[in-house]
């Protein structure tokens, strides 16, 4: 019973970087119908800046507060460079883009930072927690992950909500040619969609480099398992993100726990299999109507 626990608890903690990512992946996908398949490249590269600035000033929150602005920045840059021209073309020449941009991110951070693997430090404490003389699998840190993940993903649900900013952008999600119509700058709209996901691809690169290694590739088993998490809920529910990213977390802790690490890539592959056969769209996907 105590190591379900501990399995269960470890798999939430990770689960909310896989929601992340899943997050990141499907506020792009509903703006432009692509996907980033750089995303993790752009969240290594953030966190490569994050340490940078931790070793020159000694703070961590220096770091990390850098690394989501820098998140935001090359999201918006990439967008801004990279991905317009290539909208209103075939599919596929997007699709390649995101993958030379991953390359890119990569060897740049090969370049300026070396192949090296580097260790990365937490905010808090990883010691585990206890519940009197039961250990939780758990620490502070990884409590501050489930909440950070939380927080950041209310504030965005707040903001779409509650804001004109965020009314533009589910409008322009819904139906870009009637949004353009009705005024709004649909453009703009993207590129500040690319922006939050960069913010959460950083925000996922800063939360998940403790528990690994910083190297250049360090990244794409997050954004395999983030991708995967992002098709269980469906590409186009911000809410299927988050439990997707939360189930595959939890089973994926189970699945190692159980049955031993190396099995936990043929794991989250079969579920991938199986939601594509069963529900392509996603356990949140809805039937849409179309009026003739």
């Amino acid at each position: 019973m105590t190591e379900f626990l501990q399995f269960t608890l470890s798999g939430i903690s990770f689960g909310m970087i896989y929601a992340a990512i899943a997050l990141s992946l499907v506020l792009i996908w509903r703006g432009t119908r692509l996907l980033n398949f750089a995303q993790g490249g752009m969240a290594m590269f953030t966190t490569y800046i994050a340490i940078e600035v931790i070793y020159h000033t000694g703070s961590y929150w220096a770091g990390f507060v850098v690394a989501l602005a820098a998140g935001i920045v090359l999201g918006a840059v990439a967008e801004l460079t990279v991905i317009r021209p290539a909208l209103g073309r075939p599919e596929l020449n997007s699709v390649i883009i995101t993958i030379g941009l991953l390359i890119l991110l990569e060897g740049l951070a090969g370049i300026f930072y070396g192949g090296q693997y580097r260790s990365f430090p937490a905010a808090f404490s990883v010691i585990g927690l206890r519940a009197g003389s039961t250990p939780l699998g758990v620490s502070r840190f990884d409590v501050f992950v489930a909440a950070a993940v939380l927080a950041t993903t209310l504030l965005l649900a707040a903001g779409f909500r509650y804001t004109s900013a965020g009314l533009r952008m589910r409008a322009a999600a819904f139906n870009a040619t009637i949004a353009r119509l009705s005024g709004i700058r649909v453009a703009r709209v993207i590129t500040v969609g690319w922006a939050l996901a960069g913010l959460l691809g950083a925000l996922a690169g800063l939360l998940v480099s403790p528990s690994t290694f910083l190297y250049p590739n360090s990244m794409d088993t997050i954004f395999v398992f983030g991708f995967t998490a992002a098709v269980i809920g469906g590409l186009d529910s911000p809410v299927g993100a988050i439990v997707g990213g939360l189930l595959l977390g939890v089973v994926l802790s189970y699945a190692g726990g159980y049955l031993g690490s190396q099995t936990t890539a043929l794991v989250a592959l079969g579920i991938l299999v199986v939601v594509l056969m069963i529900r392509p769209a996603g356990i949140f996907s809805s039937a849409r109507v179309r009026r003739v």
